[in-house]
């Protein structure tokens, strides 16, 4: 691996060589007159989308899922996710996916500045799109190439720096206001080439101002910028929230539509059936499903579908789930899953059109119900509870309206508002958790970030029973980026599992 890596180094800095070498006349004999020798950003928006989704879909289902108890692999092997046991191979993926990426992504918006042809409105995606994919990256890594990053072929920049995740996040929060400024005054895009809001961009600065939100909540526990983030979730949230309209219903949420046709398949659709239904739904997961009747699993009880949208198999005529995190030896036998039939018409998560969520509204609604309850905003946090609650079902279930207050008493999940902020908590992020249900890393990063839900640890599992607070770094990196790779090891902690990232520490 590491004589492949230096050797592809090698060709690339080679390849720069001979490119700064033609000549202008190569350059013009070499154009064909015919041809845009540039990509539109138009052309470039929809393949980055859906190549970003597909890497998020598959690793929320094989690494997400199994530390945050979704789904659990039934295997006594090592190097097991759900054990907080996995081999460093599992950084490469999402890294290069991601950062590939974001070199589409700042295409688009280069191209979308030239003067010739300047449209505001692609700018501010591309910026937002950046925003969300730089984000996944700290969140996941700690420390990553940020600033320059993806300069290779414009700059000759091979071995960018690693940048603190602080700076990282600052910028990114310049990034989606100035997004936000260019999407207010913005024209309209290609709708075709539009396969998450079909062209509309206000539902795209929603979007932008509701990552926004995301991001301030993720490191408002660290001191040092405290202040600076909860003075501006409330001028998004309160005071100037005219300027930061957010999404507000399902319908307005971030999810690309997989239509099943061109490119717009999902990735889900790659896994073999036997492959995507062999993991067992964790006990964690189906068990509260099951005690509150939810009608995600159930929802012929609810009177207004005919098949219940996840589609998780029954177990000898009821849903019962493994537990996870099982020691070594000592593997449950499976119950329910996720049911999958590739050729069928009834709902299920393999062929389902709505599992490429970049974000929903009851995210959105969960997020403001915690900066209430902390005293940030005024507000009503059993209102926004409400709200997280009926909209994440909707988004499953768009038929599902006027049920919610039946389906919160007949479940006992009511909002206490004299209850301890840390048991609020508690109960806002359970819910908060079947909302992030096939949402990336977020169900993971949330975790990592409140402690909550409390999830059951079972006996068999490794990192002395901590969640894992980061990947490592892909091996490969160590090679073709040595010097900046040694100096984020030596800034922000150990290359390992357990390191904390920024926001994570106290």
């Amino acid at each position: 691996m590491k004589k492949m890596k230096l050797t592809i180094t090698g060709v690339l800095v080679l390849l720069g060589m001979f490119m700064q070498s033609c000549t202008k006349d190569f350059t013009d004999i070499n154009t064909n007159p015919n041809e845009t020798p540039i990509a539109t950003a138009s052309s470039l928006m929809a393949p980055a989308l859906v190549n970003t989704l597909t890497a998020n879909m598959l690793r929320n289902r094989n690494f997400n899922n199994e530390l945050m108890q979704v789904t659990v692999d039934i295997s006594d092997a090592d190097g097991k996710v759900f054990r907080y046991d996995f081999r460093a191979t599992w950084a490469d993926y999402s890294y290069n996916a991601w950062y590939t990426e974001l070199t589409n992504f700042k295409d688009m918006e280069k191209v979308a500045r030239d003067p010739k042809n300047l449209n505001r409105s692609y700018v501010g995606i591309a910026l937002i799109c950046q925003s969300w994919i730089y984000s996944l990256l700290t969140d996941t890594y700690g420390d990553v190439p940020y600033f320059k990053s993806n300069l290779a072929r414009d700059s000759g920049i091979f071995e960018p720096p690693f940048d603190a995740q602080k700076d990282i996040y600052m910028d990114i929060f310049k990034k989606l206001d100035t997004a936000n400024t260019y999407l207010k005054t913005g024209t309209g895009i290609n709708s075709n080439n539009d396969p998450v809001f079909n062209g509309d961009v206000t539902k795209w600065r929603r979007f932008g101002n509701s990552l926004y939100l995301r991001l301030l909540m993720r490191i408002s526990g660290k001191a040092e910028v405290s202040d600076e983030v909860i003075a501006k979730f409330k001028e998004i949230a309160v005071t100037k929230k005219a300027d930061y309209p957010l999404m507000t219903t399902p319908e307005e949420s971030a999810v690309l539509r997989w239509t099943g046709t061109g490119p717009f398949v999902s990735p889900f659709m790659s896994v073999r059936e036997q492959d995507f239904r062999a993991p067992g739904i964790g006990a964690f997961f189906i068990g509260n499903l099951v005690t509150w009747n939810d009608p995600r699993i159930d929802v012929p009880t609810w009177g207004n579908n005919s098949v219940n949208r996840w589609r998780i198999a029954a177990y000898q005529g009821g849903y019962t789930g493994v537990p996870s995190g099982y020691v070594s030896g000592q593997a449950p036998v499976k119950q329910s899953y996720f049911y999958s039939q590739t050729n069928s018409t009834l709902f299920n998560l393999q062929t389902d059109a709505m599992t490429g969520i970049m974000m929903n509204s009851g995210e959105v609604n969960f997020i403001l119900a915690e900066a209430v309850i902390k005293g940030w905003i005024t507000g009503d946090a059993a209102l926004y509870y409400k709200n997280g609650i009926e909209q994440s079902i909707q988004l499953w279930l768009p038929k599902w309206v006027d049920q919610v207050d039946d389906y919160i008493d007949k479940a006992d999940i009511h909002w206490d508002e004299a209850a301890p902020l840390e048991d609020k908590m508690e109960r806002l992020h359970l819910q908060k958790y079947y909302c992030l249900f096939m949402t990336d890393m977020q169900q993971w990063i949330e975790y990592r970030r409140t402690g909550h839900p409390v999830i059951p640890k079972g006996a068999g599992l490794r990192n002395n029973g901590v969640m894992p607070a980061r990947m490592t770094y892909p091996v490969y990196v160590q090679s073709t980026n040595p010097t900046n790779y040694k100096i984020a090891v030596a800034r922000q902690g150990a290359d390992v599992i357990s390191t904390e990232v920024w926001w994570q520490k106290p």
